[in-house]
């Protein structure tokens, strides 16, 4: 691929120059805003990585039904609300189905006669990424078509924009194929992971040993000089609490490690996103839990999720912190809750928002070999475990190359870097 003959400067400020025989139209000439449309025949649904999707729940109550708003096949979805920490969302779409979304989407039809839908499609992706971030006014940098409409966009001629589109839809679609064979077997090596971990902490690694019921469903037979204890009997079980939110002296300059369960990894955890002060600390009464306690998720989406801290921290209510752990090591106790994840998360079944509670984890299980098993088998579970996360750590860095590769690829050609030929 190679570029064009020549060029000229751009008045679009995040384009410097674009090929000479391409022109630039303002975006209030190129679409028009739709006026709000109820339509309580259709599913909810939302932006998500640059596709309109259904939301999982698509049930609207009735309350609600009037004021979510139509957008049909054809039509361009926008998020207006500029997230500035996720500089690299997707919040414009060409919606591939009909729904209605909430009130605060921008929905746009293509009115210029010589355009095509699936070229503005890529070329607002572009848009959005590399400039739609920097407009909008307010706290929260809303957007309205008012701040859309004055900025300008390339416009080749209309047979180009077709062999644009057609080639990248065709690259696109062989990029998502890669993506999703990395993310099946990334998924693959997490599920390799589990069923490792789930064998080796109820039958050991001896296959050939005396094994007996153990009287715990999850668990089921183990071996015979094994025994299982509840948590509470080797361990205390503590939580946390949030501090004031609109308290800035609680949070300002913080410097004490303050765990919520989206930190949470399933691993080893050193680091937390929010930081609170020692004032927080001290007026709301937290704990700092020592390294290598124990954390379990107990509410909603993150329910049993599992990490091993290794520095100390203090955490919120919706973290149960298992400390104090006697007759097994931590690493142990953090094993067995990611093998008995999906016992948790059944636990939590039923409720708008599923949760388990500290009574839950206190009354939970856990195997207990005698101690020089123990250690082989955490040797043997840290090495296989290791190598199982290098492989998912190589397939992750493989998909952000590959979306780096696309996003770059889209905005070079949108933006006439690189001309597509015919036979391109």
């Amino acid at each position: 691929m190679k570029a064009y003959n020549s060029y000229k400067s751009s008045e679009i400020d995040w384009i410097e120059q674009i090929p000479s025989h391409w022109s630039e139209n303002r975006i209030k000439y190129l679409f028009s805003e739709k006026p709000s449309t109820q339509n309580t025949d259709l599913n909810s649904g939302s932006i998500s990585f640059g596709s309109v999707v259904y939301k999982d729940d698509n049930s609207i109550p009735e309350s609600t039904k009037l004021s979510y708003q139509e957008v049909l096949v054809g039509e361009f979805l926008i998020n207006p609300l500029n997230l500035n920490y996720d500089l690299k969302s997707l919040r414009t779409a060409l919606s591939d189905k009909n729904v209605v979304v909430s009130q605060g989407y921008i929905v746009l039809r293509l009115e210029e006669r010589d355009t095509d839908q699936s070229f503005f499609k890529h070329l607002l992706r572009v848009f959005d990424v590399e400039h739609m971030k920097s407009l909008g006014s307010g706290v929260r940098q809303t957007i309205s078509f008012n701040h859309l409409g004055t900025e300008a966009l390339p416009l080749p001629p209309i047979k180009e924009q077709k062999a644009i589109a057609s080639f990248l839809d065709t690259k696109s679609s062989l990029i998502d194929s890669l993506i999703e064979k990395t993310q099946r077997k990334i998924k693959l090596l997490k599920e390799k992971r589990t069923s490792l971990i789930n064998e080796v902490v109820t039958k050991g690694l001896n296959p050939n040993v005396e094994m007996k019921d153990s009287g715990v469903e999850w668990i089921g037979t183990m071996p015979n000089n094994w025994v299982k204890k509840k948590v509470s009997w080797i361990s205390k079980v503590a939580s946390g609490t949030t501090p004031k939110s609109d308290n800035k002296e609680y949070y300002e300059n913080g410097t004490v490690k303050w765990l919520n369960t989206g930190d949470l990894n399933d691993g080893f955890l050193s680091t937390t996103k929010k930081l609170i002060t020692q004032k927080a600390v001290d007026d709301c009464k937290l704990k700092q839990y020592s390294s290598y306690s124990v954390v379990v998720a107990m509410y909603g989406a993150t329910i049993g999720k599992t990490s091993v801290i290794t520095e100390p921290m203090t955490v919120n209510q919706a973290c149960c912190v298992i400390n104090d752990i006697k007759e097994v090591s931590s690493t142990w106790v953090y094993y067995v809750f990611l093998a008995s994840k999906s016992n948790l998360i059944f636990q939590g079944e039923g409720g708008g928002q599923p949760n388990i509670n500290q009574e839950t984890i206190r009354s939970h299980f856990v195997t207990i070999p005698p101690l020089s098993e123990q250690n082989r088998i955490l040797t043997f579970l840290n090495e296989q475990t290791e190598l199982i996360d290098k492989s998912v750590s190589i397939e992750e860095e493989r998909i952000k190359l590959l979306k780096e590769y696309r996003q770059s690829l889209i905005s070079s050609v949108v933006t006439g870097k690189i001309k597509v030929t015919e036979d391109a």
